[in-house]
């Protein structure tokens, strides 16, 4: 009995990290005006606590085939499932890092009291990502998309300004767009299959007829168009520069994990519902989009632009692993994929405190007047940019091996060899530049008067913690790659999550 009951406690902590932002934004929502540092505080414990989460769902993960848990009991594929398994967890584990990252951030700058509702928004865009990287159907997939992009509306606005608003009006205007083809796309593969459940549905597309399998890979194709669009790939991003430079930088670092999200769902749904069909089409637009994000970098006026460009190519990178299919491919955009995610967060942190401390109005990349704290900024930027550009000794120069290495047997490799390892050096030119023009070159003009309030050093521990990070997936390459290899085979194993979801095994699985 008591071991039915631990089983049963277990099973249930796979909800934990839609349960727990969910009840720290309503906790947060009503805190919000009379008591600002209480809600701040809740916001921060609730983070802390979602990554303490994640490490145990993850050590659950490693030990255990992928493990559903019904809502309501509903079994699958009737009711609602959510399926934990490695990649789900190592997806969880990456947005707790980066939220308790930004929720600190906000706090420190006083970023959450230019609007009242900073931290509940916050937290359910946590609820969001969460939950779509723990559904097992698409359609809430759908529902979990909706709930983080509804959030991200808010942050995107907080704050206020013409250029914020002009911005998010684009940015909500594609993302509805994209909305709407998701349910499109939705909607064939329904038609077809009779299932939303992605592993019911994988079983049943492999028996269609012929006739069918046409409509069913145009709805795949639709529904890759969309997750495309989410990760900024060539040639539906353009939203993402002006959208992510005009946000507020602590919010540009959190949504440095929504791209990811699109990525993720390609890694999700084309192995186990599509097959690898998808990879002829992805692997150009993504070496289009390395090309255009660097080149964009070194073209960047501002600090922010710069920031969001990186992401734009570092994305790409990470897409060419993804697009391979194959176990090689995928191991190692596993191990880029935090690291990614984490140097682009960092470096959008950093962007933060600059354009704080050095006492002028906004992001230009130009001279500027000596000011407290440039010593340590300039070590939190040239570590971000060493980061985004993956030289060593940090995890981008190891992940950008591993990518190039799983890519040597591929009929494209000299392309994709000459791509990465050329903008590799436009962002690091980019990068010199900005450093040595923001930190190292100074204009006329005298030095910040000795009256005016010094910096809080305090408001850099957030982008410390995220290098902290980033050491970290450095020094523990051996054990990460282990894991991400295991994760690479367990996604590509569509028979164990069909018996794992399902219940049963999938005869006839053409796969």
């Amino acid at each position: 009995m008591s071991l039915s009951v631990s089983a049963n406690l277990a099973a249930s902590l796979i909800a934990a990290p839609i349960m727990v932002p969910s009840l720290a934004g309503t906790l947060s929502l009503i805190f919000r005006r009379r008591r600002r540092a209480l809600a701040a505080g809740i916001s921060i414990v609730s983070s802390l606590l979602q990554l303490a989460i994640a490490a145990l769902l993850l050590a659950r993960a490693l030990h255990s085939p992928p493990t559903p848990y019904a809502m309501g009991n509903w079994p699958a594929p009737f009711g609602i499932v959510l399926v934990l398994d490695q990649l789900a967890a190592w997806m969880l584990l990456l947005t707790a890092i980066v939220g308790l990252a930004v929720a600190s951030h906000a706090a420190l700058t006083g970023l959450d009291r230019k609007g009242w509702n900073f931290h509940p928004i916050f937290q359910f865009q946590l609820l969001g990502l969460n939950g779509a990287f723990l559904t097992g159907d698409l359609f809430n997939l759908f529902v979990f998309f909706e709930v983080l992009l509804i959030a991200s509306y808010g942050l995107i606005l907080h704050g206020q300004g013409a250029r914020r608003l002009t911005s998010g009006v684009q940015y909500i205007v594609v993302n509805l767009t994209g909305s709407t083809l998701f349910l499109i796309a939705l909607g064939i593969l329904y038609g077809v299959t009779g299932t939303l459940n992605m592993a019911d549905m994988a079983q049943r597309g492999a028996a269609l007829v012929p006739g069918d399998r046409g409509l069913f890979e145009a709805g795949g194709l639709l529904l890759i168009a969309v997750f495309a669009l989410k990760a900024a790939l060539l040639p539906l991003h353009l939203w993402l520069p002006r959208a992510y430079s005009s946000a507020a930088p602590a919010v540009a670092a959190l949504f440095a994990i929504m791209t990811k999200v699109g990525a993720y769902s390609i890694i999700r749904t084309a192995p186990l519902i599509f097959g690898d069909e998808a990879g002829a089409i992805l692997l150009p637009a993504a070496l289009g989009t390395i090309a255009l994000g660097f080149l964009g970098m070194l073209a960047a006026r501002g600090l922010r632009d710069m920031a969001a460009f990186g992401l734009i190519g570092s994305t790409g990178t990470l897409l060419v692993a993804i697009a391979l299919f194959d176990a090689d491919g995928l191991s190692a955009a596993l191990y880029y994929l935090p690291h990614t995610t984490i140097a682009a967060a960092m470096l959008f942190l950093t962007v933060d405190l600059v354009v704080r401390w050095r006492g002028m109005e906004g992001d230009a990349i130009v001279p500027t007047p000596r000011f407290a704290g440039s010593a340590l900024l300039a070590f939190l930027f040239l570590t971000a940019g060493v980061a985004l550009a993956g030289l060593p000794p940090l995890s981008g120069f190891l992940g950008k091996l591993l990518i190039l290495d799983a890519t040597i047997a591929t009929p494209l490799a000299p392309w994709i060899w000459g791509t990465i390892l050329v903008t590799s050096l436009l962002a690091v030119v980019a990068l010199a530049r900005a450093g040595s023009t923001v930190f190292w070159k100074h204009d006329a003009s005298p030095p910040r008067p000795e009256g005016r309030e010094a910096p809080n050093l305090a408001e850099a521990l957030p982008a410390l913690f995220l290098l902290a990070a980033l050491v970290a997936l450095t020094v523990l390459a051996g054990p990460a790659t282990r894991l991400t290899r295991s994760t690479a085979a367990q996604v590509l194993d569509t028979p164990l999550t069909l018996h794992a979801v399902l219940g049963e095994p999938a005869p006839g699985d053409a796969r």
